[in-house]
């Protein structure tokens, strides 16, 4: 809060000249390494009130004589001066200190810079709108430092971008700042994404010209902030083409997917011109690879992209390590997608429910889950497969003729194997996992079990679920005890007395 001294000697600046020197005073307590946020407060109550009187403002024609005009210019150029020196003490207030402090540093930046929107600086003849993205561009450049983390900064940052003039300057902005940047830093780089994943993504139109409540810097009655969205969708465009041209590390090349398939590509002018990125970023293996294959999923189905051999990428995937991704989800669930069509080759479909069944003798058991549902929708599609539950030549492990290591599911063999694997679940230490394993024993249902609902399903929901469980209680003794003396024919009375 505002201390009670501040904010006297504040008061006593905005009633008179005199009183100058109290800014100064207080400007100056900014370079302290303590708890700069009663300075911060101070100094926004002061230039609140400075820009809405228009004293830094600099049209001095209306000075009276020659004397008044050289006075009034000397005060309100210092006015002027103070006012800027205190933006940037501001600006370093966000890269130098604790994470309170440079919150509060942002949000004074960004509520003088809405009145000074409202109230210019410089005097404007024309009744346009006017946005000071002249103090708007170093915040942005603070935000995507190169030395550290701004993600607590970018997360208070995105609620100003809720405002239209704001989001369409730092769209405009974005093109020129990463257009300098030839091979930027990780740190840069994750900023960088993490704002792009914050500020929210314009679509084509023109935007809302009416409502001066949606604009940072627009008032009651004055003039309108015209947003036109197409340009808005070009600077996006622009700024993608540079960013995916850098070079990545592991950490940056996932977070850059990530912003892309949930943010970006629906709005890209050309989406097709990814397809060898996302191909490349295929055979990189973990997340990274989850993450591509959905994006050639939505190219394929969007975009009527041809693949080579899509079928046989998605088949190697299904390795053991997928289950400790984080995007696991999103496989299964792609994959059901890839192969919903029942004009698939049961071939090809087999491979996948034999190759899925052997993951499950190493699945954890939320994923078991998963995997069982997976074969029986695969069944009900392909009902030819069903003869994998009890193959003649297939059934023994030792005879089993499924080639796991074979990359190329169509030579695999798993038409002529069994799913064995499935019969050795039924004996399953969880209940739960025992009992879903014996569909094959049981006639399919008519309608596809629904994946969606155990996507997410993790260790600690099947914990609750097994604890909720009402059990059968079971007897430990007939006879009612009356002492501390043991009940008749316990063993333990042979060796023991208790006295």
């Amino acid at each position: 809060m505002l201390s009670k001294e501040l904010r006297t000697q504040a008061s006593e600046f905005l009633k008179s000249r005199k009183n100058a020197n109290n800014l100064i005073s207080i400007i100056s307590l900014l370079e302290n390494e303590g708890n700069v946020q009663p300075c911060i407060l101070a100094l926004e109550m002061i230039f609140t009130e400075v820009l809405k009187r228009r004293e830094i403002c600099r049209d001095f024609t209306a000075a009276a004589n020659e004397h008044e005009v050289n006075a009034e210019t000397k005060y309100r150029v210092w006015l002027l001066e103070c006012y800027e020196d205190t933006f940037m003490r501001l600006l370093s207030i966000m890269s130098k200190h604790k994470s309170s402090m440079q919150l509060q540093a942002l949000t004074t930046m960004m509520k003088l810079l809405s009145l000074e929107g409202k109230y210019p600086v410089d005097y404007r003849e024309n009744q346009e709108y006017y946005f000071p993205v002249q103090k708007l561009r170093p915040i942005v450049l603070e935000l995507l430092s190169s030395e550290c983390s701004r993600e607590n900064l970018i997360a208070r940052f995105q609620e100003f971008t809720a405002y239209e003039d704001v989001l369409y300057y730092v769209w405009k902005l974005l093109p020129t700042i990463v257009l300098n940047k030839k091979q930027p830093n990780e740190t840069f780089i994750k900023n960088f994404l993490s704002l792009l994943d914050k500020i929210p993504v314009p679509k084509q139109g023109v935007g809302n010209k009416d409502n001066w409540e949606f604009v940072l810097c627009g008032k009651e009655g004055g003039p309108d902030f015209v947003q036109n969205t197409d340009h808005l969708h070009k600077w996006l465009n622009r700024v993608w083409s540079a960013v995916i041209r850098w070079e990545h590390s592991p950490a940056t090349h996932q977070q850059l997917l990530v912003v892309l398939l949930e943010r970006i590509l629906p709005h890209l002018d050309k989406p097709l011109l990814l397809t060898d990125y996302l191909m490349d970023s295929l055979d990189m293996g973990g997340a990274v690879s989850l993450l591509a294959l959905q994006g050639i999923f939505i190219l394929i189905k969007n975009h009527n992209l041809e693949y080579p051999n899509i079928y046989g990428k998605l088949y190697s995937m299904f390795e053991p390590e997928i289950f400790h991704t984080k995007y696991k989800a999103r496989l299964f669930y792609l994959s059901d997608m890839f192969l919903s069509s029942t004009h698939l080759s049961e071939h090809l479909v087999a491979a996948f429910a034999k190759r899925l069944a052997r993951l499950t003798l190493v699945a954890p058991p939320q994923d078991i889950h998963i995997i069982l549902m997976f074969i029986g929708n695969l069944v009900l599609r392909h009902p030819g497969l069903k003869r994998l539950f009890n193959h003649p030549t297939g059934g023994e492990v030792s005879l089993d003729p499924y080639i796991m290591e074979e990359r190329d599911p169509l030579k695999s063999q798993a038409i002529e194997s069994s799913l064995w694997e499935l019969h050795a679940l039924q004996n399953h230490i969880l209940p739960s996992i025992a009992t879903a394993a014996k569909f094959i024993n049981m006639p399919l249902p008519s309608v596809e079990w629904d994946m969606s609902k155990i996507l997410e399903n993790s260790a600690d929901d099947i914990f609750e679920k097994e604890m909720k469980k009402k059990v059968k209680e079971i007897t430990l003794t007939f006879d009612r005890p009356q002492s501390l003396t043991l009940s008749r024919g316990e063993r333990v009375t042979q060796y023991w007395t208790l006295t």
